[in-house]
């Protein structure tokens, strides 16, 4: 028997970049003092990325997070490099990351975020390397007060920047862009789409950013009308993901199918299909007849909650 995606328990699990284990401490590190203190700290660990791109550890072929000492961080450390304090493990031992210069000089090649996350899998170190590469990736574009053009300065501990003009003073925080993915489903059929740039093959579920002036299941409406010209009715919460690239949250949804004849946006989708459950469910098992999303995407989190929903394979 076939559950209705739209009131039926769904499984759980952790989801690509979630999970993360260092405190954030957001009382302490307010405190200009105690974060200078931190960095001095003999047993501090920093993560080194270059261009946004993470240093590794490679042992038998898989990459792991690289974390190096005081003395070799401060070393590569430059004035005006962006960091942050991403905070403390359960022995209390401070973590920071640094983005160095293009050219600053290394023993080895930086990684791509997103291969050393699919390399890793969901565990947390995927989550402390996706807090990391947003955090800087935001403080890499706001060098800049956008209030009075003044330059900028950290603050925080990286989780703020402040305008270092006195007249403006204005504090700046990260943001995080929220953006509906959705699968949308009727009956036993669901619609997935994939764009010019996605790997061969590979089809995924629609996803536009939420816009203002609008909540979560109009954006999901809105959206699936706009890339492929399906009308929605019900819309349900999945489940929500950090994406650092460069600083979405997902949020998945489920859609409820008003019609089925498709007409895409071309400046949005190089294609869109209906899939039938067993379909999906030899896709997933990489089988055909489409190529399904990473595991750390939540487009495959949502695929396998609903491909689960119809009883045994």
């Amino acid at each position: 028997m076939i559950a209705d995606p739209f009131t039926a328990p769904l499984p759980t699990g952790q989801l690509g970049f979630t999970g993360g284990t260092l405190d954030r401490t957001d009382e302490l590190r307010r405190d200009p003092a105690w974060i200078a203190a931190m960095r001095q700290r003999p047993d501090v660990r920093w993560m080194l990325l270059q261009e946004l791109k993470p240093f590794v550890r490679v042992e038998d072929g898989a990459p792991d997070l690289l974390w190096h000492g005081r003395d070799a961080a401060e070393r590569a450390i430059q004035p005006g490099n962006d960091w942050v304090f991403l905070g403390l493990d359960a022995d209390g031992i401070p973590h920071f990351a640094v983005n160095l210069a293009p050219e600053a000089i290394a023993d080895s090649e930086p990684w791509e975020a997103r291969a050393v996350a699919i390399a890793m899998g969901g565990d947390h170190r995927v989550a402390i390397l996706g807090q990391a590469r947003s955090l800087l990736a935001w403080h890499s574009r706001h060098h800049f007060c956008p209030n009075c053009g003044n330059p900028t300065r950290i603050d925080k501990g990286g989780y703020a920047r402040l305008c270092g003009n006195p007249a403006c003073g204005a504090e700046h925080f990260p943001r995080v862009d929220p953006v509906a993915i959705m699968l949308v489903v009727d009956g036993d059929s669901c619609l997935v789409g994939r764009q010019p740039h996605f790997a061969p093959g590979m089809y995924s579920a629609l996803a536009g950013f939420v816009e203002p002036g609008e909540s979560l299941e109009e954006a999901v409406r809105r959206e699936v009308w706009e890339e492929a010209g399906i009308r929605v009715g019900r819309v349900r919460y999945v489940a929500s993901q950090p994406w650092p690239f460069p600083n979405n949250l997902m949020v998945g949804c489920f859609a409820e199918a008003l019609s089925r004849d498709i007409r895409i946006d071309e400046t949005e989708l190089e294609d869109a299909r209906w899939f039938t459950r067993s379909e999906v469910r030899a896709a997933l098992r990489g089988e055909g007849p489409f190529n399904s999303p990473t595991r750390i995407a939540i487009a495959r989190q949502l695929l396998e909650a609903w491909a689960g929903l119809g009883g045994e394979a």
